[in-house]
């Protein structure tokens, strides 16, 4: 098999043509084509010689993969299914906004976090992507040309892959690569302490932290990552981070029926985030086969956030669509998979 060009940092495409005994500044002008240009074929690559160009082919490729499936809803969601392997299924979501995309992303292929309430976590984990598959979801959906933010929210623990993940938000908001400003682009993570200072300090984009319960022991119960991150260690490290940079930062929070929405929830969130400056993005709960949660109505989500907005804890609520074409993440994934 051929690897791949796409999906490589400058730095990587510097080291891959001094190999071929080409001169640094080629490297620069292969990120333009693959970054800038969006060819899909090395031969379209005209200001590399002919010669470099049919010899870098015979072991690489650009390594662009379409999607198998899309499915519209009625609201203009589109989920993509992308297979890239036998058994590997991942998925992406481009949520329309008048004028702006926003795309949903995946990291890996099922998830080793089993959240109780997730259907990637009940999958069980194949493999973390590489920055050519992260990217590839971007690149290769219908609407790329027109996408405006960026959330990695999609399938997996991003900070469990966090040296591929790290790679493509270079690509994305280089000069070289795609240029997006890091604040148009949100990483979300369950709290994976290993890595979450280094991501901090190591890259600048937006950051979510999935949340859904601020008791230890009852979020344990739905989110197996508190028992070996507590959620009170990662709001140490949050509140030690300097955020007076244009960085947001946001905790999701699915609301349960009458599982994480009482005034004892408004109390601990108020305590649990004091001093931080932040917002609370409250979720309606995507229904999945086989699962115990119900969702609330939009009354109780409006009532809860009215609690904590009066404890001074700026709250809004995510506006939930896909509804029709099985919007929980991993739903999709999950059919085929077992399909395979």
């Amino acid at each position: 098999m051929k690897k791949y060009l796409y999906g490589k940092t400058l730095n990587e495409l510097q080291i891959l043509v001094e190999n071929f005994n080409q001169k640094k500044f080629v490297a620069k002008q292969i990120a333009e084509w693959l970054y800038k240009k969006d060819i899909t074929k090395i031969e379209d690559m005209t200001n590399l010689s002919k010669s470099f160009r049919e010899e870098l082919a015979k072991e690489y490729s650009v390594g662009l993969q379409p999607y198998i499936k899309v499915l519209t809803s009625k609201d203009g969601t589109k989920k993509y299914l992308f297979q890239y392997s036998d058994d590997v299924f991942v998925e992406a979501v481009s949520i329309f906004d008048k004028e702006r995309v926003t795309l949903c992303i995946s990291t890996q292929a099922g998830c080793k976090m089993n959240c109780d309430f997730c259907a990637t976590g009940k999958q069980g984990f194949q493999r973390n992507l590489t920055t050519n598959e992260i990217l590839n979801i971007f690149r290769s959906i219908d609407e790329f040309s027109s996408i405006k933010n960026i959330v990695y929210m999609g399938m997996g623990e991003p900070l469990d892959n966090y040296a591929e993940v790290k790679k493509s938000l270079e690509i994305l908001c280089s000069d070289y690569g795609y240029g997006f400003s890091p604040h148009r682009i949100t990483v979300s993570t369950a709290g994976f302490l290993p890595l979450l200072e280094k991501f901090l300090t190591e890259t600048e984009v937006d950051v979510a932290i999935s949340l859904h319960n601020p008791i230890p022991e009852e979020r344990q119960k739905i989110m197996p990552i508190e028992k070996a991150y507590p959620i009170e260690k990662t709001i140490r490290i949050l509140k030690h981070f300097d955020w007076t940079k244009q960085r947001h930062l946001t905790f999701e929070y699915i609301v349960f029926d009458s599982l994480n929405n009482e005034p004892k929830h408004v109390n601990a969130l108020a305590k649990l985030l004091n001093g931080l400056p932040c917002r609370i993005n409250l979720i309606p709960f995507n229904t999945m086969p086989n699962t115990i949660y119900k969702g609330v109505t939009i009354e109780q989500m409006s009532n809860f956030k009215n609690l904590l907005n009066k404890k001074g804890i700026l709250t809004t609520i995510r506006v939930s669509k896909g509804q029709d074409i099985m919007a929980a993440c991993g739903l999709l994934s999950t059919k085929n998979k077992n399909n395979s």
